[in-house]
């Protein structure tokens, strides 16, 4: 599985401070107040959310527990376990890193000296490499696992979790489990090997948050999907306020012996105030400063620096808005581990793709037309490079003019789009895709019919602006819990992308420019769904279904092979949309990139928001908002792996200028300029039909 921390490197940045920290309390019979060393990565992560309880398998349960037993057989606490673990993951974290620097060295000499040796040894270290990096993860899947077991408490004890956050227990009547949740019993449950199972079906608000505080809750995925999900039935104010009151009820009195109640309750709301921060700083406390505000003077004023948890929720906070500003060069040790990492996840992710992208394009659910080449029978390729650097952002989005102009995009025209072949323009959109996807969060993909979009291509009117649109009657959230529109800027660079491809096309002035321009963007849309690039293959297609583009002329003598793509087209629009999960099955999706279609994704999550959330007693339908937690956990899914192309600055500042361009166009305007654009009557016709006039006109003067 992959991981949703800061990836392999992390354990080696913090070995030595850890492994001291725990060799100190490794003989001793209990843990001192939470350190540093297991506050690290408190977020699930994605795949708890997509997988739940089946994210530990039992490779992982059985590895834990015969962990510790090399030494000697009455080592089996847990600090023991948490120390040999530690250690493997440095040691084979190393060992991974060296292997990337020995793989870039050996590429290098192969392209200078392409020696026999060199070519045989490749092969051997990809291997080698890919079994690593498999090791590495697993260790961090179980090391997330050791975390996920602790700080929980049983079910019986929810009940004193909503006690101790109130002020006014006098007053409070006595509750019970039954009251805050409603289980439902399954036969088994092979992860925790557990007969009869109970499994969640619904709860008050107050009882879905007491969950968190469950023993099972990181285990079964829950703590994820309620960080997705939680807008539905309470605002965010309302879950600081709860962390933060069982938080002052407990920290006084939480006692060294992890085995109390009240300590566990303490180290668990910590372990969730933190993961929230860490998953979702951008879409919650990023817009509201308020929340933001709430959080540092509480941290500041109630929390004692004695257990590190102060200092290391402001360095979080911090290193959060600076990632969210975009600053780099941040002096945490998250940043300091993505920076020194990314060239080696880039390279093993170039070699993966280099291994799969072969099967990748048989293993579609439609049916490709017969006869179709590799797109490499239409252009020639381009020089990849799997290590290159992913471009810096030149601008927020599409639609924003770029800040370095290599030629007016006006004065060059099409011509370029021509000139470039279809699998270059293919990459450079891809990147430019990619900056925009990155930045949106699974949040982004909730309560979307109140920002008005709707089953349709087009989802924002061009005349309303993002900031402008007003939150309606079909609000799913509650109505003071504030919603980042960020969808809406989504949708709003999808519809640029097709408005630019219905201008280019209805704007050539030969109906034989137009036949190359349909030819060039069918194939660059092949390309890009090839590549597992939906969202701009999607785009393509909605701009060339464009009703004044689908009745030109030029589609009457377009290559029959080529008009086959949309045929295509249309096939993986149909896959895309019969299945919320389509692009999850199997392992691809872990190995290769993949850039979803965010109207399509949209629409499958406002199918699962369809019906009511409550049961008939006022409980909220977990299955439901888990169902949803699942889907939308794909967008996190999809951001781990990366595009690796080679950027091409000159074309993309050329592609965002032409998008510019045409983004609000009237695509009717622009046809009807364009003698091309309509079906013209024969010359020798039309010239015989004047003669024929004419000699009517000569006879009747006669």
């Amino acid at each position: 599985l992959q991981s949703n921390s800061c990836g392999p490197g992390f354990a080696e940045e913090n070995t030595s401070s850890e492994e001291q920290a725990m060799i100190k309390i490794a003989g001793n019979s209990y843990l001192v107040s939470p350190n540093l060393p297991d506050f690290h990565g408190c977020s699930p992560g994605w795949s708890s959310a997509f997988y739940g309880a089946e994210c530990f398998d039992s490779e992982v349960h059985s590895y834990l527990k015969n962990l510790g037993k090399q030494k000697s057989s009455e080592s089996q606490n847990i600090d023991a376990k948490k120390v040999e673990l530690e250690q493997l993951l440095m040691m084979e974290t190393k060992n991974y890193r060296k292997t990337i620097k020995f793989y870039q060295k050996l590429l290098q000499k192969e392209r200078r000296s392409k020696g026999p040796e060199t070519k045989s040894m490749l092969p051997k270290l990809k291997g080698q490499l890919q079994e690593m990096k498999s090791k590495v993860q697993f260790l961090e899947l179980v090391k997330k696992y050791v975390q996920a077991k602790q700080w929980g408490v049983e079910s019986y004890v929810l009940p004193t979790v909503i006690h101790n956050g109130k002020t006014d227990t006098m007053d409070m009547p006595p509750m019970d489990e039954s009251s805050l949740l409603l289980y439902y019993n399954t036969e088994k449950q092979q992860c925790n090997n557990q007969n009869g199972a109970r499994v969640l079906q619904a709860g008050t608000p107050l009882g879905l948050m007491a969950y968190l505080y469950s023993r099972n809750a990181f285990l079964e995925g829950y703590v994820q999907q309620f960080l997705y999900t939680f807008r539905y039935f309470c605002t965010q104010e309302e879950f600081l306020q709860f962390l933060l009151d069982r938080i002052s009820s407990t920290l006084s009195s939480a006692s060294l012996d992890p085995s109390t109640s009240l300590t566990k309750i303490c180290n668990r709301s910590f372990y969730i105030l933190q993961a929230w921060i860490e998953d979702c700083y951008s879409v919650d406390f990023a817009t509201n400063t308020d929340l933001l505000g709430t959080l540092k003077e509480f941290i500041s004023s109630k929390v004692a620096s004695l257990n590190g948890y102060r200092e290391r929720l402001l360095s979080l906070l911090e290193d959060a808005s600076a990632r969210k500003s975009g600053s780099a060069g941040q002096c945490s040790s998250v940043d300091k581990c993505e920076e020194e990492s990314e060239e080696g996840r880039k390279t093993l992710h170039s070699l993966y793709k280099k291994l799969s992208e072969d099967v990748s394009r048989k293993n579609f659910y439609w049916k490709l037309s017969k006869g179709m080449g590799p797109i490499a029978q239409y252009q020639r390729d381009r020089l990849h490079t799997g290590s290159a650097v992913l471009p810096k952002p030149c601008c927020s989005s599409f639609t924003e003019e770029s800040s370095v102009s290599f030629a007016r995009a006006d004065e060059v025209g099409p011509f370029l789009l021509i000139e470039c072949s279809a699998q270059q323009l293919c990459w450079q959109l891809t990147l430019l895709q990619q900056e925009v996807f990155n930045k949106c969060h699974p949040v982004h993909f909730l309560n979307s019919r109140a920002l008005g979009v709707k089953d349709k291509c087009v989802a924002v009117p061009k005349a309303v602006s993002a900031d402008t649109v007003s939150l309606k009657v079909c609000n799913l959230f509650l109505s003071k819990c504030i919603q980042d529109q960020y969808l809406l800027q989504l949708l709003k660079n999808a519809d640029s992308i097709s408005t630019w491809v219905a201008a280019e096309i209805v704007t050539c002035h030969t109906t034989k420019r137009q036949v190359s321009l349909l030819s060039k963007f069918l194939l660059i849309a092949k390309c890009c769904y090839e590549q597992r690039n939906f969202a701009t293959a999607m785009q393509i297609l909605a701009g060339l279904e464009n009703l004044i583009v689908r009745q030109l002329p030029a589609w009457k003598i377009l290559p029959a092979k080529v008009a086959e793509i949309m045929e295509e087209l249309k096939a993986v629009e149909v896959f895309l949309k019969s299945d919320s999960l389509c692009l999850m099955e199997g392992d691809r999706f872990k190995t290769l990139p993949t850039i979803p279609s965010a109207h399509v994704l949209a629409m499958h999550v406002q199918q699962l928001e369809t019906g009511g959330f409550t049961m008939t007693n006022g409980a909220h339908k977990w299955t439901k908002l888990r169902n949803i937690a699942k889907v939308v956990s794909q967008v996190h899914a999809f951001q781990e792996n990366p595009y690796t192309y080679a950027p091409d600055f000159k074309l993309q500042s050329y592609l965002r200028q032409r998008i510019t361009h045409f983004k609000d166009a009237d695509i009717s305007a622009l046809a009807a300029d364009n003698c091309a654009n309509f079906h013209q009557i024969p010359a020798e016709k039309h010239s015989r039909k004047i003669q024929d006039t004419l000699r009517r006109m000569k006879a009747t003067f006669q």
